[in-house]
């Protein structure tokens, strides 16, 4: 029983089998999606390696849009998660449905301001024009699909919190079957479509979204889950609670906008080290994103499963349930990183044929696959963190260590010049920085009593 006599069965368990059964679908959920950015990269390569290299920093736009939204429902996973822990069904239910009206709303001001600041940003940052041009069509038509993903984001994290992660799945294989597809159809018109190339891929990607949107409402209510939470009853805007759900997610949504921000800004400094490494770059980060999918989501999983255990008054087992958790990701990152350094020209002669980018790209996979050791227990410390609750304690921890990191960005590469691979070296840098703040923050103990 919780404190309002009801039976609360949507608590979860400390145990690895428990963590594995909450993190296996949502890696899977989580590596879906990077297949279809994969084969993207690669339909793409074949365009050609300024269509590639564009893609990296448009790519990295688009994520910093699509991040804002995840920081939004991180921020509503956060108080859905403590609700399901404390047995709360329908305070999770009310969450859920003023949660859907502040997402359409924030992805429409997004879109607004996106038409309006990304010729702006492009002007000024890029020195090439064609490559302005690229960017500028394939975000005016990416740009329409945020209202979709964003509603999508909500609904995964709903699922999350209420521990049935593995209906992320299907609208995942849903999305990604569906951005193949017309990837392929759209960029080379085949099957009567017509030839649009980069503009092809963004438009893909649209479709892709509005399908994934459909997919999860429909297994919400498919799945009856309608009936258990009734997301119906709450037909008008709360106004207290989307303040409440707002002060938990706007330091998220802060933080998601510097730490993707900084990686656009990343990007941009490559730019200007000529079309190489800027498509060898663009290879990386997805490589990157292929990698990184065990970590993160045993890291989604801390954070769910952090703000589960303090809604059941269990507080003194979270710094032991994030240990396991670092533990498991470890792992996982050292299988990754064996493979990879032991098949390195392989995998990079899946997205490209030409030899002399796959030369000059393996000396900086080598660096971003170590990287990732450190990522694997930086990204769940850091969740950790976030399932405490006191996001202004994140956004103060991320913030300084995308400034760090943005510090070296600018002596090594747009001063200095250096190497490619000392360029990406910068995922050291960032890392470290955050597994060392974060770490500190839990074993201060300050994180203790925090009420959302």
């Amino acid at each position: 029983m919780n404190e309002t006599g009801t039976v609360n069965n949507l608590g979860v368990s400390t145990t690895n089998g428990q963590i594995l059964r909450l993190a296996a679908p949502i890696s899977l959920a989580l590596l879906i999606p990077q297949l279809s950015f994969f084969a993207n990269t690669v339909f793409l390569g074949r365009l050609g390696i300024r269509e590639l290299g564009i893609n990296g920093i448009t790519g990295v736009f688009y994520l910093i849009l699509s991040m804002i939204g995840y920081g939004l429902s991180n921020g509503m996973q956060i108080q859905m998660a403590r609700r399901a822990g404390e047995g709360d069904k329908r305070g999770l239910a009310e969450t859920l449905t003023n949660g859907a009206m502040l997402s359409i709303v924030f992805s429409l001001g997004l879109m607004l301001l996106t038409l309006w600041f990304c010729p702006l940003l492009f002007g000024y940052s890029l020195n090439d024009g064609d490559n302005f041009s690229l960017s500028i069509g394939f975000i005016y038509i990416r740009v329409w699909g945020l209202p979709f993903l964003m509603i999508s984001q909500l609904i995964s994290a709903f699922f999350i919190s209420i521990g049935r992660s593995k209906l992320l799945i299907y609208g995942s294989i849903v999305a990604t079957a569906t951005n193949i597809l017309f990837d392929y159809l759209l960029i080379f018109g085949k099957g009567g479509f017509p030839a649009m190339g980069f503009k092809g891929a963004a438009l893909a990607s649209v479709i892709a979204e509005i399908l994934y949107a459909i997919t999860m409402i429909s297994m919400f209510f498919g799945s009856k889950l309608n009936k258990e939470f009734p997301v119906f009853n709450f037909r008008h805007f709360d106004l207290e609670l989307s303040q409440r759900s707002l002060k938990v997610a706007s330091p998220l949504i802060v933080q998601f906008l510097f730490s993707i921000g900084g990686w656009l800004v990343f990007f941009i400094f490559i730019e200007h080290l000529g079309g190489q490494s800027l498509a060898a770059s663009q290879v990386l980060r997805n490589i990157f994103g292929l990698v990184g999918v065990g970590t993160w989501a045993l890291a989604t999983t801390c954070n769910t499963m952090v703000s589960n255990i303090i809604g059941q008054g269990k507080r003194r087992e979270v710094v032991g349930v994030i240990i396991k958790i670092c533990k498991l990701s470890f792992l996982y990152a050292v299988v990754i990183c064996v493979i990879l350094l032991a098949f390195s020209q392989q995998f990079l002669s899946i997205y490209s044929s030409d030899l002399s980018l796959i030369d000059f790209a393996i000396p900086s996979l080598r660096v971003i696959v170590l990287a990732t050791l450190i990522m694997s227990l930086s990204t769940v410390v850091f969740n950790g963190v976030v399932g405490t609750g006191n996001t202004l304690v994140n956004l103060t921890i991320e913030m300084t260590c995308v400034g760090i990191y943005l510090v070296y960005c600018y002596f090594i590469i747009y001063v200095w010049h250096s190497p490619l691979y000392l360029c990406w070296g910068s995922e050291f840098v960032y890392w470290i920085a955050l597994l060392i703040a974060a770490g500190f923050y839990l074993k201060s103990g300050r994180w203790k009593g925090k009420d959302i």
